[in-house]
């Protein structure tokens, strides 16, 4: 009897496998899809019913036949790519190359994790091929080529080459370019908090805030006003006139799906969604864990299903009593809600045995891969927890016609929160085990006011987008698939199309241009509504639902006619120059402004003759080549005067002699390293994927660094000798220590 064939995607899987299914296979990875539309030509045959022309990837026509020739020697073919659309339409592409040359029987097996279990069961129960699931592929790829390659050439025509539209990036695109356009629209109003030091006849002392002024919201709209209240209750007698106190849950998070796992992994560790995936994939192809020999880790990581298996669920509710206790288990297991579009023959995202703790595989796991497992676990371990059990009080503190009010909590029971506590986008942190504690008074207390403090503050715009609320966003918008969240941010961040400032996502003026330009045009496919729609075909088509064919004749017929338009009316911004009032120094031409990579810049009209560039209000030439703006320094290489330069990161300085002296320098915040004995200054800086970060202009030699801004003030709690400042969505900026934790508003710095 010969050998069966398995033909998996990922060349990494190869081993696991090996070692799980034995001898009477031969286990064989596709490295990916095996097959495409050509990349020099449409490849899609638009009178024709959208007949696709698939062809070898290039490169892949070696691993084709070493398939082939492996295919031709078995008994049976077992097709394993991943368990999605796309792993549907790889085994498809194999099986129509490989059942030309086999009298074997063709099967489809799918696992959800790489373990003997979940593998064998796979294989002893084999399926066929989805057709649905493949149309459903098949009418996404060939929408994205005709999006692409009908669009891309109208830009490089009227704007420059290089330049590139996606059917749903660009609709990501125009959500970060709408959201930068609420900010610099928004008109900030002010208004004061009055709050109120007070003791009891216990400790501790406790803050209060104005809530009300005669039955009604405490609204203060300026000083005046704010100055009159204090002068009203610095004198007044303040009662404790009511105590409310009550007993709340806080219920655990669902176990992770993919778009919970990249805000997470954001949020906690910093990763970005590329990033978190990547990862993600090698726990789940495999890790080499010494004598046990390679091991799948988690479950397969592309799902927006929340459900768990009942063998996963009783091993989790096991770990829980035996680790910390029958008080933390739950009666029932715990159950979540998918979306509907969930596909509930997938899990969640889960340790594939939760008795492997993150602490006993730590050596063999890579610093951030032993993060995000460790994540992975605590998360999956604590959905299936008790809730936490909170005991809250509020004390309703009065003085004539004011009223303020108190609101603290203890942790009563822990709960869940003893493994793990959700982060959120506002307050980047979780709820601390304690949060202002009241002290233990009477109801008709009379109260000392120690002090009264007013606040200015300002209405603040929404914020940029992170990516992790990028992909909430989308998520909740219906943009997107689990599998392509991930790709569509990359792939924006890649075209130059948007960077991150602070953390957050910004349009670049190229990204602002390209976006408004593909709104003016194409206004059917440049919606978020349009684009959910689409998704939601994908879907039907994917449940036998809709013919995949009458979904793209619906898409074409208006999309054609917006082509037209666009070629006709579409700005054309390459032929576009302003003219100036200053003239050439190098030809004595008059200079022009034209449109470049990276913005607006000067260039010479004398063109192609003088070739003469230089930067203009704040946006550099072509290539960053030329100078516009000296500055008072002077280059730590060979002494000549220093310029200020915009790049792909912002500005920065650079040597004026440039291309004989390449020195080049960040600008200086103006703020001292705060390090002993250090003589550098404090600048922004960027790492290798855009993130800015501030460091000492010493480095190496000095290696202090800050994600957050530092600020020239020593903190007057601890002496800390900076402090730094942080953005939350319900009270704007503040000014915190690093050290001590110490905050003030940065109006009150200001």
């Amino acid at each position: 009897m010969g050998k069966s064939l398995l033909i998996v995607e990922s060349p990494t899987k190869v081993e696991t496998l090996k070692k799980i299914i034995g001898k009477d296979f031969v286990v064989k990875a596709s490295v990916g899809h095996i097959k495409d539309l050509p990349k020099k030509k449409l490849g899609v045959d638009v009178e024709n019913d959208f007949s696709p022309e698939y062809i070898t990837i290039r490169g892949k026509g070696k691993i084709l036949n070493a398939l082939k020739t492996a295919a031709k020697k078995a008994d049976n073919i077992y097709l394993a790519p991943d368990p999605d659309r796309e792993g549907e339409a790889i085994a498809h592409h194999i099986c129509n190359e490989v059942s030309k040359i086999t009298k074997g029987k063709i099967y489809r097996v799918m696992f959800n994790e790489i373990t003997k279990k979940a593998v064998t069961e796979a294989i002893k129960h084999p399926t066929e091929l989805n057709a649905n699931k493949v149309n459903a592929q098949q009418a996404r790829r060939i929408l994205d080529r005709l999006v692409g390659y009908k669009i891309s050439p109208i830009l490089w025509k009227k704007v420059q080459r290089g330049l590139s539209a996606g059917r749903v990036q660009s609709v990501a695109l125009r959500m970060i370019c709408d959201r930068e356009e609420e900010i610099k629209n928004f008109k900030s109003e002010e208004y004061w908090t009055i709050t109120i030091d007070l003791e009891g006849s216990k400790e501790p002392e406790f803050q209060a805030k104005l809530f009300k002024v005669e039955g009604k919201k405490a609204e203060i709209g300026n000083e005046e006003q704010a100055q009159a209240i204090v002068k009203a209750v610095e004198k007044g007698e303040f009662v404790l006139e009511d105590i409310v106190k009550k007993e709340r849950k806080r219920n655990p998070s669902a176990p992770f799906i993919t778009s919970t796992l990249q805000q997470e992994a954001s949020r906690k560790l910093n990763f970005s969604p590329k990033k978190t995936m990547m990862l993600a994939q090698r726990l789940y192809e495999g890790i080499a864990l010494g004598k046990e020999g390679t091991v799948g880790l988690i479950s397969y990581m592309r799902t927006d299903s929340t459900r768990l298996s009942e063998e996963a669920i009783g091993d989790i509710r096991r770990l829980i009593e035996d680790k910390y206790g029958k008080e933390y288990v739950p009666k029932a297991p715990n159950v979540y809600k998918s979306k509907k579009t969930a596909q509930e023959a997938h899990e969640a995202i889960r340790p594939t045995n939760i008795m492997l703790e993150p602490k006993s595989i730590k050596e063999y796991l890579e610093k951030d891969m032993y993060n995000l497992y460790e994540l992975i676990w605590a998360r999956t371990l604590s959905c299936q927890m008790v809730p936490a059990v909170l005991d809250t009080t509020q004390f309703d503190v009065v003085t004539d016609k004011y009223l303020f009010r108190a609101n603290g909590s203890v942790i009563k029971f822990d709960g869940f929160m003893k493994v793990y506590v959700e982060d959120t986008d506002d307050e980047g942190a979780g709820m601390k085990s304690t949060e202002k504690i009241l002290p233990d008074i009477k109801k008709g207390e009379i109260l000392e006011m120690k002090k009264v403090l007013p606040e200015q503050h300002f209405t603040q715009p929404p914020p940029r987008f992170t990516e992790a609320m990028l992909v909430k966003a989308l998520e909740e918008k219906g943009i997107g698939r689990p599998s392509t969240y991930a790709a569509i941010i990359s792939t924006i961040k890649d075209r130059d199309y948007i960077r991150n400032e602070d953390k957050r996502v910004a349009p670049t003026e190229l990204g602002h241009l390209v976006s408004e330009l593909l709104v003016d045009n194409f206004p059917d496919i440049m919606t978020e509504e349009f684009t959910a729609q689409m998704e939601d075909q994908l879907d039907q088509i994917e449940e036998g639902k809709i013919e995949w064919v009458d979904t793209l004749k619906s898409f074409y017929g208006p999309f054609e006619k917006d082509l037209v338009e666009a070629e006709a009316k579409m700005k054309d911004i390459k032929s576009q120059v302003e003219e100036t009032d200053e003239v050439c120094e190098k030809c004595n031409s008059p200079m022009i402004i034209k449109w470049g990579r990276f913005g607006k810049f000067m260039a010479c009209s004398g063109y192609p003759e003088c070739k003469n560039t230089k930067e203009i209000g704040g946006n550099n030439g072509e290539g960053g080549k030329k100078v516009s703006e000296k500055v008072d320094d002077t280059c730590d290489k060979c002494g000549a005067q220093l310029v200020m330069k915009m790049g792909r990161f912002g500005k920065f300085l650079a040597c004026s002699e440039y291309p004989e002296c390449k020195f080049t320098k960040p600008i200086s915040l103006g703020i001292k390293c705060p390090e002993p004995d250090c003589k550098g200054d404090i600048s922004p800086r960027r790492t290798k994927k855009g993130r800015t970060f501030y460091g000492c202009s010493e480095y190496p030699n000095c290696k202090f660094t800050s994600w957050d801004k530092p600020v020239d003030e020593a903190c007057p709690k601890c002496n800390n000798a900076y402090m730094v400042t942080k953005w939350k969505k319900n009270e704007g900026e503040s000014i915190v220590c690093p050290g001590c934790g110490f905050k003030k508003s940065s109006d009150e710095a200001a």
